[in-house]
């Protein structure tokens, strides 16, 4: 998961007027801070997007029509989430770093059978986050999460895949300082917060020992 800043964006007017929660205007502002990414998966120009309610508003308009309540989702990943995990981690809370709360581990391979989540702390709102994530990335009850979740898992994998063509090229005996210089580059654009999964790289990228001190000032 990756923070979000909500004071980028005008609360959306039709919010104000409370005719829809999911109105051009709302969906272009969450768009915005989002990076057009699923706060859940971090699917970046996810194929179908919603805007979920963190808190289920179950009939409340004040929750149904709050701007801080409300989130931009991947389709299937609102469809897993629905009222079951109301209480999870607030990727909009300025003081929790939901990224350090939640270590992502990259799928071994593009056929990998799980990816391992560890929830990092023992708080029960973190808790309920790595369950979440956990059917989110490895549930496969129906047909139908066996197949987008091995999409899902195979589509970190290449983002996983092209981090470590960079790797290899920076640690490359043979490469020269330029050469090492624009993986550097490369690993820098990687990690920022409107990345495709740049969670998953991140935690890469902390697990190494030269790297991780490197790069861990600037994962905001």
């Amino acid at each position: 998961m990756f923070n979000v800043d909500r004071t980028k964006v005008d609360v959306p007017t039709s919010l104000k007027k409370r005719t829809k929660y999911d109105e051009q205007d709302v969906y272009d502002a969450l768009k915005t801070i989002f990076f057009d990414k699923c706060y859940l998966c971090e699917t970046k120009n996810p194929l179908s997007v919603n805007i979920e309610h963190l808190h289920a508003h179950q009939g409340d308009l004040d929750k149904k029509f709050e701007w801080n309540n409300l989130y931009y989702v991947c389709g299937r990943c609102n469809n897993v989430k629905l009222v079951k995990y109301n209480e999870i981690l607030d990727c909009c809370d300025e003081k929790t770093d939901v990224f350090k709360a939640i270590k992502l581990s990259v799928p071994t391979s593009p056929k990998a059978k799980k990816i391992h989540i560890q929830a990092m702390d023992d708080d029960p709102k973190t808790i309920m986050t790595k369950e979440l994530l956990n059917e989110i990335f490895n549930k496969n009850n129906t047909l139908n999460k066996q197949i987008t979740g091995a999409y899902l898992r195979t589509s970190v994998f290449k983002q996983y895949n092209i981090l470590l063509t960079q790797l290899n090229k920076f640690y490359d005996d043979y490469s020269s300082e330029e050469e090492k210089e624009e993986s550097l580059a490369k690993i820098k654009e990687m990690i920022k917060r409107d990345k495709p999964y740049s969670a998953f790289v991140r935690w890469c990228i902390l697990e190494d020992e030269e790297l991780g001190p490197l790069f861990e000032p600037l994962m905001d």
